[in-house]
């Protein structure tokens, strides 16, 4: 049980003794710095059952709990707030129990619980991967990672999108004005390659489409009537008949792309326990809609169209197959999500991390997999997450206006360099040291600066801003991270060598730094109950502002005993390893030295 658990047993437990009154909740909040105390109970919601004094019913608590509470060693009541200090030995007890836990913060996986799947990427294999991918695949990974740590079993995953007419305007692009190029010939990688066709084809529609409404067709006819888009929407259907060529076409192209990708998620550090393709779905799911029409889930209208009608539960009527017979996304999703509870009985629930455009489609995908009487519709979750916006503008992949992932790597380790250079920090480091720190303090900063937002929030990026040794940012974190990393290599103790804590008298900053670690449990907690890494991040960020306060008012290595200064070094080391435990969570490395 921990203190707050134990103080609000003990709150209740004095309320019922001095007021034979009993209390639902007890309210806590951090003490106000200008006051004593660590933790304080908020008095005012007690008045509902209680009649009296705000003052005087605080003192009757604090009275009770010094009496009954071997870690309150001290209260004071301000106005309907009851500040509480804790005793040092109930926080060096705290330390003593986790500095040689390498685990802490993280919580064992419990052997029937079932497992989650995280979906995220989900790429179209017409075009490289790009800054909104990134938003995507940083949250996902963050997410399952985050997941686990809160002692769930995860299968990272994603569906890649390789069949429709868009895969098929690469296609017949490349057919047309490749001249047989490939990656090895162009010395492209594969997937850019491929983009550049289907901007290509996108230049010679438009194109098309000029010369149709100069020979006096309207822009909408020009726009259906276009040679090149009747061409890719025949391509479409020979490749749905298994035409031999398209086919050999189609998994050519394919292969280009799923290399290139393969080394853009490979730089991104981000990776995958199973991977769905839509060529291999899409039909999946049309069984179900046959079930759930006996079932009386769906219904069937006169042009032979199947339709489910949600209008009874706030949403519209949303169709499931087409009068052809043919399937809709909806239907393929439905597919889907089964499938992946067949391959994998274990899952009891799936997150989809997908942008908020699409979060109607989620309220209805679930609710129509409830109808259809899976129990572990319940736990599905869409990670519904905001754009991200460039100082430039949006982006466009037709037009080739997008931010390439693989470029905005390159630069971000370009830009560290460039700072790193100006700043003079990195004296005796080899030409190979600084390549690969510039490449760890670029990502950090990267993903630190999209995942230190609410996913919900919209997101203007701006690569010099993220890139900044003060502030909330990756790099700061970084290097606060090195830095104890330097106190610890000139310090040369056992951070793990056993002390007599009952001789220490802890100092506030001490205090302060202790009680932040010992958030980090519910902080993981949290930040998987919300699927939000910004909590994470920002609590690290709370965590390192904590550390270099504390070493710019404490000495660590000039400490008066060898006792003390034991401490405060196990203690920087602990504060290391978080900082460490956490930026993992959020697939960011920190640097030894900086």
């Amino acid at each position: 049980m921990n203190l707050q658990n134990t103080l609000e047993q003990q709150v209740k437990a004095a309320v019922k003794d001095s007021f034979s009154a009993d209390l639902e909740t007890v309210e806590f909040q951090a003490t106000r710095k200008e006051f004593a105390g660590d933790i304080t109970v908020v008095v005012f919601p007690m008045l509902r059952v209680i009649k009296g004094n705000p003052v005087q019913i605080g003192e009757s608590i604090g009275t009770y709990l010094l009496k009954n509470v071997k870690e309150v060693k001290g209260y004071n009541v301000v106005k309907g707030f009851l500040n509480i200090e804790i005793s040092d030995a109930y926080y060096l007890h705290f330390f003593k129990t986790i500095k040689s836990d390498d685990q802490f913060g993280s919580a064992k996986v419990q052997p029937n619980d079932k497992a989650i799947m995280v979906e995220y990427s989900s790429p179209n294999t017409n075009k490289p991967l790009h800054l909104g991918h990134i938003r995507n695949n940083l949250l996902g990974y963050s997410v399952a990672e985050i997941l686990k740590a809160s002692g769930k079993k995860v299968y990272k995953t994603q569906i890649i999108n390789d069949r429709g007419i868009h895969i098929c305007k690469s296609m017949l692009a490349w057919k047309r004005f490749g001249n047989e190029e490939t990656p090895e010939s162009s010395g492209l990688k594969g997937d850019k390659l491929v983009g550049n066709y289907y901007v290509k084809f996108d230049q010679e529609y438009k194109k098309e489409i000029q010369q149709l409404i100069s020979e006096g067709k309207t822009e909408e006819e020009a726009k259906k009537e276009a040679p090149l888009l009747l061409e890719a929407q025949q391509m479409l259907q020979k490749w749905e008949s298994g035409d031999l060529e398209t086919v050999a076409l189609w998994e050519k192209m394919n292969t280009w792309v799923y290399k290139g990708f393969d080394i853009t998620y490979k730089n991104l550090g981000v990776d995958f326990d199973q991977l769905y393709y839509e060529s291999q779905t899409y039909l999946l799911g049309k069984e179900f809609v046959a079930e759930g029409l006996k079932k009386g889930v769906f219904f069937k209208k006169e042009d032979g169209s199947v339709w489910c009608d949600l209008t009874e539960d706030g949403l519209d009527e949303k169709i499931v197959l087409r009068s052809d017979g043919t399937a809709v996304y909806m239907t393929q999703d439905i597919g889907t999500a089964i499938q992946r509870v067949k391959d994998f009985p274990d899952v009891g629930g799936m997150v989809y991390t997908v942008g908020n455009e699409q979060e109607y489609h989620f309220q209805v995908l679930f609710l129509i997999i409830k109808k259809l009487g899976f129990d572990w519709a319940e736990n599905l979750y869409h990670l519904s997450y905001g754009m991200v916006d460039l100082p430039s503008g949006k982006m466009k992949s037709r037009e080739g206006t997008v931010v390439d992932a693989d470029d905005l790597i390159d630069d971000m380790a370009q830009t560290a360099e460039t700072i790193s250079e100006e700043l003079g920090k990195l004296d005796g480091y080899s030409p190979e040291e600084k390549k690969e720190l510039y490449k760890t303090i670029g990502l950090g900063a990267l993903k630190y600066y999209i995942l230190k937002v609410d996913p919900a929030k919209r997101i203007l990026f701006n690569p010099e801003d993220s890139i900044d040794f003060q502030g909330n940012t990756g790099p700061f974190i970084q290097y606060t991270y090195a830095r104890i990393q330097s106190i610890l290599r000139k310090a040369n103790l056992d951070t793990h060598a056993m002390l007599d804590e009952t001789e220490l008298s802890l100092h506030d900053k001490e205090k302060e730094l202790l009680k932040h670690l010992e958030l980090f449990p519910e902080v993981i907690q949290n930040a998987a109950a919300n699927h939000s890494p910004a909590l994470i991040a920002n609590y690290t960020y709370d965590l390192v502002k904590g550390f270099n306060s504390f070493y710019q008012n404490v000495s660590i290595l000039g400490a008066e005993g060898q006792l003390e200064k034991q401490f405060r070094v196990q203690l920087s080391h602990v504060v290391a390893r978080t900082i460490k435990a956490a930026f993992n969570l959020l697939g960011i490395e920190v640097p030894e030295r900086m």
